[in-house]
């Protein structure tokens, strides 16, 4: 008999508010940081997500804590959690 593991292992991610200028969505721009494969020097790489933000809470240069949701819309699939 298999059993499967049932915890909730949605991603999480931590980025810092860049806009705020939708309705019901904040662009929240994510850092990390990356090893090069041939030179070895740390290089930053950073990626925009559209965020679902009900009631436009979020504030530029906020950082906040981003969850991965269900698709709400063709590019969000993140929600606001804080």
């Amino acid at each position: 008999m298999t059993t499967k593991d049932t915890t909730n292992s949605k991603k999480t991610l931590t980025g810092e508010v860049v806009s705020t200028s939708m309705k019901d969505t904040a662009k929240v721009a994510v850092q990390r940081y990356v090893k090069h494969p041939k030179y070895k020097k740390f290089i930053k790489k950073v990626k925009n997500f559209l965020v679902h933000d009900k009631g436009n809470t979020a504030k530029i240069g906020d950082r906040v804590i981003i969850e991965e949701c269900r698709p709400i819309s063709k590019s969000k699939h993140f929600i606001i959690k804080k």
